[in-house]
Protein backbone atom coordinates (compact mmCIF):
# COMPACT_ATOMS: atom_id res chain seq x y z
CA UNK A 1 0.00 0.00 0.00
CA UNK A 2 1.23 3.48 -0.86
CA UNK A 3 1.61 5.97 2.00
CA UNK A 4 -0.76 8.92 2.29
CA UNK A 5 0.33 12.39 3.29
CA UNK A 6 -1.75 15.22 4.67
CA UNK A 7 -1.25 18.51 6.43
CA UNK A 8 -2.88 18.74 9.86
CA UNK A 9 -4.70 21.91 10.95
CA UNK A 10 -1.63 23.05 12.92
CA UNK A 11 0.59 22.83 9.82
CA UNK A 12 2.34 19.60 10.72
CA UNK A 13 2.63 16.86 8.08
CA UNK A 14 1.26 13.35 8.77
CA UNK A 15 2.32 10.34 6.70
CA UNK A 16 0.42 7.08 7.21
CA UNK A 17 1.43 3.75 5.73
CA UNK A 18 -0.75 0.86 6.94
CA UNK A 19 0.73 -2.54 6.16
CA UNK A 20 0.44 -6.13 7.33
CA UNK A 21 2.29 -6.41 10.62
CA UNK A 22 1.94 -7.22 14.31
CA UNK A 23 3.31 -3.84 15.31
CA UNK A 24 3.24 -0.14 14.60
CA UNK A 25 6.10 2.34 14.41
CA UNK A 26 5.62 6.05 15.05
CA UNK A 27 8.34 8.51 14.13
CA UNK A 28 8.64 12.24 14.70
CA UNK A 29 11.03 13.81 12.17
CA UNK A 30 12.20 17.36 12.83
CA UNK A 31 14.00 19.32 10.11
CA UNK A 32 16.70 20.44 12.50
CA UNK A 33 20.23 19.07 12.36
CA UNK A 34 23.83 20.11 12.76
CA UNK A 35 23.91 22.20 9.56
CA UNK A 36 21.27 24.52 11.07
CA UNK A 37 23.32 25.35 14.16
CA UNK A 38 25.41 28.47 14.80
CA UNK A 39 29.02 27.58 15.54
CA UNK A 40 28.75 28.47 19.24
CA UNK A 41 25.89 25.95 19.58
CA UNK A 42 27.50 23.19 17.54
CA UNK A 43 26.02 19.88 18.70
CA UNK A 44 22.85 21.32 20.22
CA UNK A 45 20.51 19.26 18.00
CA UNK A 46 22.17 16.05 19.20
CA UNK A 47 22.12 17.31 22.81
CA UNK A 48 18.37 17.97 22.54
CA UNK A 49 17.89 14.45 21.18
CA UNK A 50 19.38 13.09 24.40
CA UNK A 51 17.45 15.42 26.68
CA UNK A 52 13.99 14.66 25.33
CA UNK A 53 14.32 11.26 26.99
CA UNK A 54 15.14 12.84 30.36
CA UNK A 55 11.63 13.63 31.47
CA UNK A 56 8.54 15.77 31.05
CA UNK A 57 6.19 17.35 33.58
CA UNK A 58 4.19 14.08 33.49
CA UNK A 59 6.95 11.45 33.19
CA UNK A 60 10.45 10.97 34.51
CA UNK A 61 13.13 9.15 32.45
CA UNK A 62 12.26 5.77 33.98
CA UNK A 63 8.54 6.36 33.34
CA UNK A 64 9.22 6.94 29.64
CA UNK A 65 11.25 3.74 29.41
CA UNK A 66 8.64 1.68 31.25
CA UNK A 67 5.79 3.10 29.16
CA UNK A 68 7.42 1.70 26.00
CA UNK A 69 9.36 -1.36 27.19
CA UNK A 70 6.55 -2.38 29.54
CA UNK A 71 4.43 -2.95 26.43
CA UNK A 72 7.15 -4.94 24.67
CA UNK A 73 8.23 -2.03 22.49
CA UNK A 74 11.49 -0.21 21.89
CA UNK A 75 12.33 3.42 21.27
CA UNK A 76 15.29 5.50 20.22
CA UNK A 77 16.38 8.57 18.30
CA UNK A 78 19.07 9.79 15.93
CA UNK A 79 20.48 13.11 14.76
CA UNK A 80 22.06 13.88 11.40
CA UNK A 81 23.22 16.96 9.55
CA UNK A 82 19.67 17.79 8.47
CA UNK A 83 17.23 16.09 10.83
CA UNK A 84 16.47 14.70 14.27
CA UNK A 85 14.15 11.72 14.59
CA UNK A 86 12.42 10.13 17.60
CA UNK A 87 10.58 6.84 17.22
CA UNK A 88 8.65 4.19 19.09
CA UNK A 89 8.12 0.65 17.75
CA UNK A 90 5.39 -1.12 19.68
CA UNK A 91 2.60 -3.75 19.31
CA UNK A 92 -0.19 -2.34 17.16
CA UNK A 93 -2.83 -1.99 19.88
CA UNK A 94 -0.66 0.59 21.67
CA UNK A 95 -0.58 3.16 18.86
CA UNK A 96 -2.31 5.84 20.96
CA UNK A 97 0.18 5.29 23.78
CA UNK A 98 3.13 5.70 21.40
CA UNK A 99 1.68 8.94 20.03
CA UNK A 100 1.04 10.20 23.57
CA UNK A 101 4.61 9.46 24.70
CA UNK A 102 6.26 11.08 21.68
CA UNK A 103 4.05 14.16 21.74
CA UNK A 104 4.73 14.63 25.45
CA UNK A 105 8.48 14.46 24.83
CA UNK A 106 8.19 16.81 21.84
CA UNK A 107 6.14 19.50 23.59
CA UNK A 108 6.89 19.13 27.27
CA UNK A 109 10.54 18.17 27.78
CA UNK A 110 11.53 19.93 30.99
CA UNK A 111 15.34 19.92 30.52
CA UNK A 112 16.03 19.83 34.29
CA UNK A 113 19.36 21.35 35.28
CA UNK A 114 20.63 18.25 37.11
CA UNK A 115 19.79 15.95 34.22
CA UNK A 116 21.34 18.45 31.79
CA UNK A 117 24.61 18.50 33.72
CA UNK A 118 24.78 14.69 33.87
CA UNK A 119 23.92 14.27 30.21
CA UNK A 120 26.58 16.78 29.18
CA UNK A 121 29.12 14.43 30.78
CA UNK A 122 27.57 11.49 28.91
CA UNK A 123 27.81 13.28 25.56
CA UNK A 124 31.42 14.28 26.21
CA UNK A 125 32.15 10.59 26.86
CA UNK A 126 30.31 9.70 23.65
CA UNK A 127 32.51 12.17 21.80
CA UNK A 128 35.62 10.55 23.29
CA UNK A 129 34.33 7.18 22.06
CA UNK A 130 34.14 8.49 18.48
CA UNK A 131 37.53 10.18 18.87
CA UNK A 132 38.98 6.79 19.86
CA UNK A 133 37.58 5.18 16.67
CA UNK A 134 40.08 5.74 13.83
CA UNK A 135 37.50 5.15 11.08
CA UNK A 136 35.17 7.76 12.60
CA UNK A 137 38.02 10.25 12.91
CA UNK A 138 39.07 9.68 9.30
CA UNK A 139 35.54 10.24 7.95
CA UNK A 140 34.87 13.24 10.20
CA UNK A 141 38.09 14.88 9.03
CA UNK A 142 37.24 14.06 5.41
CA UNK A 143 33.85 15.76 5.68
CA UNK A 144 35.42 18.76 7.43
CA UNK A 145 37.98 19.01 4.61
CA UNK A 146 35.45 18.75 1.78
CA UNK A 147 33.01 21.26 3.28
CA UNK A 148 35.41 23.57 5.11
CA UNK A 149 33.98 26.97 5.83
CA UNK A 150 30.38 25.68 5.86
CA UNK A 151 28.12 24.27 8.61
CA UNK A 152 28.45 20.81 7.00
CA UNK A 153 32.07 20.76 8.15
CA UNK A 154 31.05 20.71 11.81
CA UNK A 155 30.62 17.35 13.62
CA UNK A 156 27.05 16.37 14.44
CA UNK A 157 27.99 15.74 18.06
CA UNK A 158 29.58 19.20 18.39
CA UNK A 159 32.96 20.24 19.75
CA UNK A 160 34.24 20.03 23.30
CA UNK A 161 34.28 23.83 23.47
CA UNK A 162 30.69 24.25 22.31
CA UNK A 163 29.38 21.46 24.54
CA UNK A 164 31.08 22.78 27.66
CA UNK A 165 29.68 26.27 27.09
CA UNK A 166 26.13 25.12 26.35
CA UNK A 167 23.36 25.75 28.91
CA UNK A 168 19.97 24.22 29.58
CA UNK A 169 18.43 27.58 28.66
CA UNK A 170 20.11 27.32 25.22
CA UNK A 171 18.36 23.98 24.66
CA UNK A 172 14.94 25.27 25.76
CA UNK A 173 15.21 28.29 23.48
CA UNK A 174 16.38 26.18 20.55
CA UNK A 175 13.50 23.75 20.98
CA UNK A 176 10.94 26.57 21.01
CA UNK A 177 12.32 28.01 17.74
CA UNK A 178 13.06 24.77 15.86
CA UNK A 179 10.54 22.19 17.08
CA UNK A 180 7.61 23.75 15.26
CA UNK A 181 4.81 22.29 13.10
CA UNK A 182 6.26 23.53 9.81
CA UNK A 183 9.51 21.70 10.54
CA UNK A 184 7.92 18.45 11.73
CA UNK A 185 6.64 15.30 10.04
CA UNK A 186 4.91 12.50 11.94
CA UNK A 187 5.14 9.10 10.22
CA UNK A 188 3.12 6.03 11.20
CA UNK A 189 3.79 2.60 9.65
CA UNK A 190 2.33 -0.82 10.46
CA UNK A 191 -0.90 -2.27 11.83
CA UNK A 192 -3.37 0.55 12.54
CA UNK A 193 -6.65 2.12 11.53
CA UNK A 194 -6.05 5.32 9.55
CA UNK A 195 -8.99 7.27 10.96
CA UNK A 196 -8.08 6.41 14.55
CA UNK A 197 -4.44 7.22 13.84
CA UNK A 198 -5.31 10.62 12.40
CA UNK A 199 -7.46 11.47 15.42
CA UNK A 200 -4.72 10.43 17.84
CA UNK A 201 -1.97 12.38 16.10
CA UNK A 202 -4.08 15.51 15.57
CA UNK A 203 -5.35 15.56 19.15
CA UNK A 204 -1.83 15.24 20.59
CA UNK A 205 0.32 17.17 18.13
CA UNK A 206 -2.05 20.05 17.32
CA UNK A 207 -2.71 20.97 20.96
CA UNK A 208 0.12 23.47 21.31
CA UNK A 209 0.29 27.15 20.43
CA UNK A 210 3.80 26.63 19.15
CA UNK A 211 3.98 27.93 15.59
CA UNK A 212 6.60 28.19 12.90
CA UNK A 213 7.01 27.79 9.16
CA UNK A 214 9.15 25.29 7.31
CA UNK A 215 12.90 25.97 7.54
CA UNK A 216 14.59 28.08 4.92
CA UNK A 217 18.07 26.67 4.87
CA UNK A 218 20.82 28.86 3.54
CA UNK A 219 22.52 27.49 0.45
CA UNK A 220 25.83 25.74 1.04
CA UNK A 221 28.40 28.19 -0.29
CA UNK A 222 31.41 26.08 -1.18
CA UNK A 223 33.72 29.04 -1.66
CA UNK A 224 36.79 27.31 -0.23
CA UNK A 225 38.51 24.46 -2.01
CA UNK A 226 38.78 21.17 -0.09
CA UNK A 227 41.84 20.71 2.07
CA UNK A 228 43.87 18.34 -0.16
CA UNK A 229 45.14 16.06 2.63
CA UNK A 230 44.95 15.81 6.41
CA UNK A 231 46.82 13.30 8.57
CA UNK A 232 46.51 12.64 12.29
CA UNK A 233 48.41 10.17 14.45
CA UNK A 234 46.90 7.81 17.01
CA UNK A 235 48.11 4.93 19.18
CA UNK A 236 46.80 2.31 16.75
CA UNK A 237 48.20 -0.57 14.72
CA UNK A 238 46.18 -0.18 11.53
CA UNK A 239 45.97 2.95 9.38
CA UNK A 240 42.62 4.31 8.17
CA UNK A 241 42.09 5.95 4.81
CA UNK A 242 39.12 8.13 3.82
CA UNK A 243 39.23 9.50 0.28
CA UNK A 244 36.35 11.68 -0.89
CA UNK A 245 34.94 14.02 -3.52
CA UNK A 246 32.31 16.72 -3.47
CA UNK A 247 29.14 15.93 -5.38
CA UNK A 248 25.82 17.60 -6.11
CA UNK A 249 23.07 17.52 -3.49
CA UNK A 250 20.20 15.13 -2.95
CA UNK A 251 17.85 17.18 -5.13
CA UNK A 252 20.05 16.63 -8.20
CA UNK A 253 18.90 13.96 -10.65
CA UNK A 254 22.46 12.65 -10.91
CA UNK A 255 21.89 10.90 -7.56
CA UNK A 256 20.62 7.82 -9.41
CA UNK A 257 23.77 7.50 -11.50
CA UNK A 258 25.81 8.13 -8.34
CA UNK A 259 24.01 5.25 -6.62
CA UNK A 260 24.92 2.87 -9.44
CA UNK A 261 28.49 4.20 -9.56
CA UNK A 262 28.70 3.51 -5.83
CA UNK A 263 27.43 -0.02 -6.42
CA UNK A 264 30.04 -0.67 -9.09
CA UNK A 265 32.94 0.75 -7.10
CA UNK A 266 32.47 -0.13 -3.44
CA UNK A 267 29.08 -1.50 -2.34
CA UNK A 268 29.14 -5.15 -1.33
CA UNK A 269 31.45 -8.10 -1.79
CA UNK A 270 31.09 -8.05 -5.59
CA UNK A 271 32.28 -4.46 -5.98
CA UNK A 272 35.49 -3.58 -7.78
CA UNK A 273 37.28 -2.27 -4.70
CA UNK A 274 36.44 -5.32 -2.60
CA UNK A 275 37.39 -7.81 -5.31
CA UNK A 276 40.57 -6.10 -6.46
CA UNK A 277 42.03 -4.74 -3.22
CA UNK A 278 40.91 -7.39 -0.74
CA UNK A 279 40.21 -10.63 -2.58
CA UNK A 280 42.92 -10.48 -5.27
CA UNK A 281 45.67 -8.43 -3.62
CA UNK A 282 45.04 -8.69 0.12
CA UNK A 283 45.70 -4.97 0.64
CA UNK A 284 42.76 -4.31 2.96
CA UNK A 285 40.35 -6.26 5.11
CA UNK A 286 37.60 -3.63 5.08
CA UNK A 287 37.11 -1.36 2.07
CA UNK A 288 33.92 0.24 0.78
CA UNK A 289 32.38 3.38 -0.67
CA UNK A 290 29.38 5.49 0.25
CA UNK A 291 27.50 8.50 -1.08
CA UNK A 292 26.17 10.99 1.48
CA UNK A 293 23.85 13.64 0.05
CA UNK A 294 22.45 16.79 1.65
CA UNK A 295 20.36 19.68 0.34
CA UNK A 296 22.63 21.62 -2.00
CA UNK A 297 25.79 19.54 -1.59
CA UNK A 298 27.04 16.00 -1.17
CA UNK A 299 30.09 13.81 -0.83
CA UNK A 300 31.24 10.46 -2.16
CA UNK A 301 33.66 8.71 0.15
CA UNK A 302 35.88 5.61 0.04
CA UNK A 303 37.13 4.18 3.32
CA UNK A 304 39.65 1.45 4.06
CA UNK A 305 41.58 -0.06 6.93
CA UNK A 306 45.14 -1.06 5.98
CA UNK A 307 48.69 -1.69 7.06
CA UNK A 308 50.34 1.73 7.09
CA UNK A 309 53.30 0.38 5.11
CA UNK A 310 50.88 -0.37 2.25
CA UNK A 311 49.28 3.09 2.20
CA UNK A 312 50.89 4.07 -1.08
CA UNK A 313 49.86 0.84 -2.78
CA UNK A 314 46.27 1.09 -1.49
CA UNK A 315 45.83 4.72 -2.54
CA UNK A 316 47.28 4.00 -5.96
CA UNK A 317 44.99 0.99 -6.41
CA UNK A 318 41.93 3.00 -5.40
CA UNK A 319 42.86 5.77 -7.81
CA UNK A 320 43.28 3.23 -10.64
CA UNK A 321 39.73 2.00 -10.05
CA UNK A 322 38.47 5.58 -10.09
CA UNK A 323 40.35 6.21 -13.36
CA UNK A 324 38.73 3.12 -14.89
CA UNK A 325 35.31 4.64 -14.24
CA UNK A 326 36.34 7.88 -15.91
CA UNK A 327 37.94 6.24 -18.91
CA UNK A 328 35.83 3.16 -19.68
CA UNK A 329 32.13 2.43 -19.81
CA UNK A 330 30.87 -0.17 -17.32
CA UNK A 331 30.15 -3.37 -19.20
CA UNK A 332 26.56 -4.48 -19.79
CA UNK A 333 26.76 -7.61 -17.64
CA UNK A 334 28.34 -5.79 -14.68
CA UNK A 335 25.87 -2.93 -14.98
CA UNK A 336 22.91 -5.30 -14.96
CA UNK A 337 24.25 -7.19 -11.95
CA UNK A 338 24.87 -4.02 -9.94
CA UNK A 339 21.41 -2.66 -10.70
CA UNK A 340 19.80 -5.92 -9.58
CA UNK A 341 21.86 -5.83 -6.38
CA UNK A 342 20.89 -2.23 -5.59
CA UNK A 343 17.20 -2.48 -6.43
CA UNK A 344 16.79 -5.88 -4.80
CA UNK A 345 18.51 -4.70 -1.63
CA UNK A 346 16.35 -1.56 -1.59
CA UNK A 347 13.12 -3.52 -2.06
CA UNK A 348 14.03 -6.08 0.61
CA UNK A 349 14.78 -3.33 3.12
CA UNK A 350 11.21 -2.12 2.73
CA UNK A 351 9.90 -5.33 4.22
CA UNK A 352 11.03 -3.95 7.59
CA UNK A 353 8.74 -1.51 9.36
CA UNK A 354 11.57 0.66 10.67
CA UNK A 355 13.12 0.93 7.20
CA UNK A 356 9.78 2.08 5.81
CA UNK A 357 9.46 4.61 8.61
CA UNK A 358 12.90 6.14 8.05
CA UNK A 359 12.43 6.17 4.28
CA UNK A 360 9.10 8.00 4.50
CA UNK A 361 10.37 10.56 6.99
CA UNK A 362 13.63 11.22 5.15
CA UNK A 363 11.84 11.49 1.81
CA UNK A 364 9.39 14.03 3.23
CA UNK A 365 12.14 16.20 4.67
CA UNK A 366 14.25 16.01 1.49
CA UNK A 367 11.56 16.33 -1.21
CA UNK A 368 8.32 17.35 0.52
CA UNK A 369 6.73 14.06 -0.54
CA UNK A 370 7.24 10.34 -0.22
CA UNK A 371 8.86 9.22 -3.44
CA UNK A 372 7.25 5.88 -4.42
CA UNK A 373 9.58 2.90 -4.08
CA UNK A 374 8.74 1.86 -7.66
CA UNK A 375 9.86 5.25 -8.95
CA UNK A 376 13.21 4.92 -7.17
CA UNK A 377 13.69 1.41 -8.54
CA UNK A 378 12.75 2.45 -12.08
CA UNK A 379 15.14 5.41 -12.02
CA UNK A 380 18.04 3.23 -10.89
CA UNK A 381 17.26 0.66 -13.59
CA UNK A 382 17.24 3.41 -16.22
CA UNK A 383 20.81 4.57 -15.49
CA UNK A 384 23.12 4.05 -18.46
CA UNK A 385 26.84 3.30 -18.69
CA UNK A 386 27.35 6.64 -20.42
CA UNK A 387 25.73 8.48 -17.50
CA UNK A 388 28.05 6.75 -15.04
CA UNK A 389 31.15 7.59 -17.07
CA UNK A 390 30.05 11.22 -17.50
CA UNK A 391 29.38 11.56 -13.76
CA UNK A 392 32.73 9.99 -12.87
CA UNK A 393 34.50 12.42 -15.21
CA UNK A 394 32.71 15.35 -13.58
CA UNK A 395 33.18 14.54 -9.87
CA UNK A 396 36.47 12.60 -9.77
CA UNK A 397 38.72 15.63 -10.25
CA UNK A 398 41.39 17.11 -8.00
CA UNK A 399 39.46 20.33 -7.29
CA UNK A 400 36.72 18.26 -5.60
CA UNK A 401 39.05 15.84 -3.80
CA UNK A 402 40.31 15.40 -0.24
CA UNK A 403 42.24 12.63 1.52
CA UNK A 404 42.08 11.91 5.25
CA UNK A 405 44.53 9.60 7.03
CA UNK A 406 44.67 8.28 10.58
CA UNK A 407 48.03 6.55 11.04
CA UNK A 408 49.98 4.84 13.82
CA UNK A 409 51.93 7.28 15.96
CA UNK A 410 55.49 7.83 14.74
CA UNK A 411 54.85 6.23 11.35
CA UNK A 412 56.63 7.90 8.41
Amino acid sequence: MQPTCETLPCGMKLVMMPCEAESVAVGVFVASGSRDEPRRLSGISHFIEHMLFKGTSKMGPADISRAVEGRGGNFNAFTSEEATCYYVHIPGEYLADAVDILSDMYFDATIPEDEFAREKCVILEEKKMYDDDPSSVAMENLQASLFRGTPLAMPVIGTEKSLLAMTAADLREYISSHYTPGRTVVVVVGDFDSAACRRAVESRFCRSRRRGSAPRRAAVRLGLSPTPEVTVERDIKQAQLALGYRTSGIEDESRYALSVLDGVLGRGMSSRLFLNLRERRGLSYDISSRAQLFRGAGMFGISAGLDASKSGAVLAAVEREIARLREKRVGAAELKRVKEFLTGNFRLSHEKIMSKLVYCGSSMLSFGRVVPVKDEVDRVRAVTADEIRALASRIFVDSRRAVSWVVPRGWQ
